[in-house]
């Protein structure tokens, strides 16, 4: 493989991260940005969804076990997170460090259940045969610069989701709903709007994008109980890096973690390339605390 192909293939592997950390930490965004809950079960809802996949294609006729296994594990991340939202979270509103212990235990118990129920060994979903290949170029400067299809698909979904967020957040009434609460959330409960049934949609969308997440993950990789720590941090380093509640600084912020990363990585290893962009955030956040873009709200400024 020539130098040319080695750079773009750690080109679009950041990019192929990125759209990975982009359905990762898009709930994450909302719903610290709206209700300031530090969910440190998010990385879970990864794992509820790749795990949900892995049962669907199980069970599911082979032809519609695809698209059945992205249904569920958004539909059945986002029944949990609500439950979550319900049983534990609402409790806990304007509290931010009892729900990152709360959720942290969550999170413990959900990993410690996976283990029990599926063996500590990860389990693997096989994609279908359509993106099973790969388009690799066998001449000139960048011969050898291979992109498989099952990457490009993940990089299409996180696209396609992050429209599909933008447009419910800015021509629905739910995101009207959504878009005053997190600028002034007592006056918007005020005008009658049901703060909790937004906050409850909001956190089970988010939940939902990220069992999504993990159903696309289990395609490249296997799923295991922690397979949600791998990503978590990075999520909350999108979040921190991006602007709370910000769907663009989400998706810059996204791109500049994995191509930072990916491109570290070319002239040292994983784990030091890690320790670079710990002190890249630091030093970003020195200069700028409030993220490539600053969210304007109430909320935010109170806090």
């Amino acid at each position: 493989m020539g130098e040319y192909a080695l750079l773009a293939g750690q080109l679009f592997n950041g990019v192929s991260v990125a759209s990975i950390l982009l359905l990762a930490a898009l709930g994450l965004a909302l719903s610290f940005g709206l209700m300031r809950v530090i969910n440190m079960a998010h990385g879970e809802m990864l794992m509820v969804g790749g795990y949900l996949s892995f049962l669907t294609y199980r069970f599911a006729p082979a032809r519609l076990g695809f698209v059945l296994a992205l249904i569920v594990a958004f539909v059945g991340a986002a029944a949990f997170g609500a439950l979550l939202e319900l049983v534990l979270i609402r409790r806990l509103y304007g509290r931010p460090l009892d729900t990152l212990l709360a959720t942290w235990g969550v999170s413990l118990a959900l990993q410690q259940a996976a283990r029990s129920i599926f063996g500590a060994i990860g389990v693997e979903v096989t994609a279908p045969k359509w993106l099973s290949g790969s388009f690799t170029v066998k001449s000139g400067a960048m011969a050898g610069f291979n992109l498989p299809y099952v990457r490009l698909f993940i990089i299409a979904l996180a696209v396609a989701v992050l429209s599909g967020t933008w447009l419910l957040i800015q021509r629905t009434r739910l995101g009207l709903y959504v878009r005053a609460v997190h600028q002034d959330r007592e006056m918007a409960q005020a005008l009658g709007v049901n703060t909790g049934w937004v906050d409850l949609a909001v956190f089970a969308l988010g939940t939902g994008v990220a069992g999504l997440a993990g159903s696309v993950l289990a395609f490249i990789a296997p799923v295991t109980p922690t397979v949600g720590q791998s990503y978590i941090v990075y999520a909350f380093l999108v979040v921190i890096l991006g602007g709370l509640g910000n769907l663009l600084g989400t998706l810059l912020a996204a791109a500049v973690v994995g191509l930072f990363s990916a491109g570290a990585q070319i002239f040292t290893s994983v784990s030091f390339a890690d320790v670079l962009l710990l002190m890249f955030v630091i030093a970003f956040i020195q200069f700028r605390p409030s993220g490539i873009f600053a969210a304007r709200g109430r909320a935010l400024e109170e806090a």
